[in-house]
């Protein structure tokens, strides 16, 4: 039976045909996926190479019409309704989509330019996006600012039409690749913790701006720390009003933890795709016949299923044009957690092989790399005690933690 959807200006579209141009599109611009191709390494490099095809991949989805779907049109997006990204994750979810360095940027930055920034703001960023022209960072964290975000030290004073940026960033993510990201800054220390910041758009390639990788343990370098020392940025490049920060910063935030949780539809895939490597793994050793690792593996599937019907809930909230409530948190935290078990099992499974293997053996490898790999996700995105927090508040009723600075002047804080 052929479905009708309705966009923004009232025509119908066909979902049959929809998911037809989909498949013919990701069949000619993407490959089928592997069993284990959704354990890859989430915080890999991203050498030239794959930058490049990443960028050929954003251009031709975006020349086909099935980018930025539910974008408003006058930016350069579909303007569908966000039944049809639905759509679309599904019919992905058996294909390798080389789209991760846009992550953030279509998550996180341009929602937040969307709903915060000026006609001018809208016009400029929003369609070079689209097209995968230009990749966007975010830049909150700081060396003493990580679960407490508002308590960051960079400044942006006013001079004339110019803010002058100072400070520090880091634990930003993709920073050495991107052209601008979304930077929150002090912009009155007369005004507590929460209300004297601001949001703007950054040029990642201004003068003054030094990015710096960080390695991680797993020997991959996405990570970065941004030095901004005396940046210039226009005054127009501010998100919302100045002392908004907060309020521009949370619109982000919930757009990182809806990414995170609402996760890309499995409902394609096979009911065992969560745990193909450790199937894998369990066939290669000979224990797939032991009651104890069946029952570690029906345990871990469980728990994917159970976060699947979570990230179902969040995409129905979208879809219906409702904010997620903790759902996201409550995904956040089951993802995280979930990775670390998923490592563990891994490990388990591969016996020896975990810590030792011969070189070039990448899939003996593969459960380290699991082990190396789950620790950033219960810190990326919020941590797990501020995941918990947030539930603990609004979902089991406990009272707040003791906040005393929030109503005294950032600048008559201690700070160490």
């Amino acid at each position: 039976m052929t479905v009708t959807s309705t966009d923004h200006d009232n025509t119908a579209v066909d979902e049959d045909g929809f998911r037809t141009r989909i498949r013919e599109f990701l069949d000619n611009h993407a490959s089928r996926r592997a069993a284990d191709d959704e354990l890859s390494d989430i915080g890999g490099p991203v050498p030239g190479q794959a930058l490049a095809a990443a960028r050929a991949y954003q251009a031709a989805l975006y020349e086909a019409g099935l980018a930025a779907l539910t974008w408003p049109q006058e930016y350069g997006g579909q303007g569908l309704p966000s039944r049809y990204q639905t759509i679309f994750n599904e019919e992905a979810a058996d294909f390798v989509i080389p789209d991760g360095i846009y992550t953030i940027g279509f998550g996180m930055c341009i929602p937040t330019v969307l709903a915060h920034g000026s006609e001018a703001n809208k016009q400029r960023y929003v369609r070079p996006a689209a097209r995968g022209e230009e990749v966007w960072c975010q830049l909150f964290s700081e060396p003493a600012a990580g679960s407490d975000v508002a308590s960051l030290r960079s400044t942006a004073v006013r001079d004339g039409d110019e803010w002058i940026l100072n400070g520090q960033k880091v634990w930003t993510s993709g920073a050495h690749y991107c052209q601008y990201g979304i930077v929150l800054a002090r912009t009155d220390p007369d005004q507590p913790k929460h209300k004297g910041l601001s949001m703007f758009v950054m040029d990642m390639r201004a003068p003054g701006v030094t990015i710096r990788p960080l390695r991680q343990m797993n020997g991959s370098a996405n990570f970065n720390e941004v030095f901004f020392d005396s940046v210039r940025v226009p005054a127009d490049q501010i998100l919302g009003e100045p002392g908004e920060g907060w309020r521009v910063a949370l619109t982000t935030l919930m757009n990182e933890r809806v990414a995170i949780g609402a996760g890309r539809s499995t409902e394609k895939t096979s009911p065992l795709t969560p745990i193909a490597l450790h199937l894998e793994l369990a066939h290669r050793r000979g224990l797939v016949d032991d009651p104890l690792v069946r029952q570690d593996l029906a345990d871990l599937l469980i728990r994917y299923w159970v976060l699947d019907m979570v990230g179902l809930r969040i995409r129905g909230a979208v879809a219906a044009g409702r904010v997620p409530g903790p759902e996201g948190s409550v995904a956040k935290l089951s993802g995280a957690l979930l990775n670390r078990r998923a490592a563990d099992v891994a490990c388990r499974l591969a016996g020896p092989a975990a810590t030792a293997w011969s070189e070039g053996d990448n899939e003996a490898q593969r459960p380290n790399q699991m082990v190396l790999v789950a620790p950033a996700a219960g810190i990326a995105g919020g941590t797990n005690e501020v995941m918990r927090n947030i539930l603990g508040e609004r979902v089991l009723g406990l009272p707040k933690e003791p906040s005393v600075d929030r109503d005294i002047p950032f600048r008559d804080l201690p700070h160490s």
